[in-house]
């Protein structure tokens, strides 16, 4: 067994359809409906997770259908049996001891399944009494108590709380502890007032590559969620958060690297080639060059620059004076320095940074096997369930040629979420203020 290397697990996006609009309008129908209909799809395929995104504003192209990802989710639980379900819940404008209850919740009612996805968020300050958004180390500063305070409480039913007696379990008050914490963002008594939950803690998944994203995701997170568009990034990436990990006592294993995978699907190499160049030629690019601006901060004007040219050096923004997702103007900034003109830069953005193939199912099966090998993927996201072709090539085509080559396991392995992803042992209890 310790030979055997963890299958690659897999995750599909839930709660960002469209069609949540048209369900608004419809009085027969609920807008949860076609994420049922993708939930059912996921788990009689064997995929190992539903995923929720989150948005706290309305911007200038809607919602794009996000609802809140824990009532969406628990809605999703009861019309499966063993999917995973990922969460995205900011800790910027939540309380933990709120969090605590609401996953631990979920866990319950999921018989095991939850998952938190953590992010400190990049806007919504508007909607939260805030008129300026804190700085990303603050924010880090304000996550990283968030994590230990909800950890805590986890840990706060210790094991033989709760025994089974005659007709009814028999609670030992005793072995529910207050957590008695005391920081610069909370002071959070405790103990949690539900039950010790069926996976101990929900599987912490952590979302942000800077500096301060990857130092808290190499302290809490049993997964993290990436934007390595290339596997020199993916290597890079992987080495450095694991390093970092480890010096924190955390071990080699730690975090799962879980990418989202953007793909382009076709039966052979020439569509393939078509389709790549009708996506490029439909390009809006004046909604493009305000997505780019975004990706590169917010505060760069783009809109009387040439195309075909690069973007001057002198506009790029410094990300360690940005204040919204460093880790995208990272990512652009690098990729507009290598001298890459604006419509290129602008194509690229489509993907906000993320991993993106185009090939038949068996040339990405190679992409993904390539990262797979190099131990730099353990958890790849595969969307378009909701679309009748594209769920076509991920159901009928990619996932049984990364099943036959022995990279995607062929059912589930465990009870719990947890058990599921196949991940290390949590740490002794009373260790949630660092593993």
């Amino acid at each position: 067994m310790a030979d055997r290397r963890r299958p690659l697990k897999t995750v599909t996006g839930v709660s960002g359809a469209v069609s949540i609009y048209d369900a608004a309008i419809d009085p027969a129908q609920s807008t949860v409906a076609s994420s049922i209909e993708v939930a059912k799809i996921a788990e009689a395929n064997k995929i190992d997770a539903l995923f929720a995104a989150d948005l706290l504003s309305f911007g200038a192209q809607g919602a794009i259908g996000a609802q809140e990802p824990l009532i969406y989710l628990a809605a999703l639980s009861a019309v499966t049996t063993h999917v995973g379900l990922i969460a995205t819940v900011t800790t910027t404008f939540h309380h933990p001891y709120n969090l605590a209850r609401l996953f631990g919740t979920l866990d319950h009612v999921s018989n095991g399944r939850a998952a938190w996805n953590a992010v400190t968020s990049s806007l919504g300050e508007e909607n939260y009494s805030d008129q300026v958004l804190p700085s990303p180390e603050e924010r880090y500063a304000r996550a990283a108590e968030s994590l230990e305070v909800v950890n805590e409480l986890f840990d706060s039913w210790r094991p033989g709380a709760l025994t089974a007696g005659e007709g009814s379990a028999v609670l030992d008050s005793s072995r529910v502890v207050p957590i008695d914490y005391q920081g610069k963002y909370f002071t959070v008594q405790g103990p949690l007032n539900i039950p010790s939950l069926p996976q101990r803690r929900p599987v912490q998944f952590q979302a942000g590559q800077s500096a301060g994203g990857i130092e808290l995701g190499a302290r809490f997170a049993e997964v993290v969620f990436t934007s390595l568009a290339t596997i020199e990034d993916a290597i890079t990436y992987t080495k450095t958060i694991r390093a970092r990990a480890a010096e924190l006592g955390r071990g080699d294993e730690l975090p799962l690297i879980f990418s989202s995978f953007h793909a382009t699907y076709g039966a052979t190499e020439s569509e393939v080639a078509e389709l790549v160049r009708e996506e490029d030629e439909s390009t809006d690019f004046d909604a493009g060059r305000l997505r780019l601006a975004d990706m590169l901060g917010g505060e760069i004007d783009l809109s009387e620059l040439a195309l075909d040219k690069p973007i001057p050096v002198s506009l790029l923004p410094d990300p360690a004076t940005v204040n919204r997702r460093r880790g995208r103007v990272e990512i652009f900034g690098k990729l507009a320095a290598q001298g890459k003109t604006l419509r290129e830069l602008i194509i690229e953005s489509k993907h906000t940074g993320h991993w993106a193939e185009a090939g038949t199912p068996e040339q990405l099966a190679d992409a993904i096997q390539e990262r797979y090998d190099a131990g730099v993927l353990d958890v790849i996201s595969l969307g378009g369930l909701a679309d009748p072709r594209t769920r076509d090539f991920v159901t009928n085509g990619l996932l049984p040629e990364l099943r036959k080559r022995g990279i995607v396991g062929n059912d589930y392995v465990g009870d719990t979420f947890r058990e599921n992803l196949e991940l290390p042992p949590l740490p002794p209890y009373g260790s949630g203020r660092g593993e």
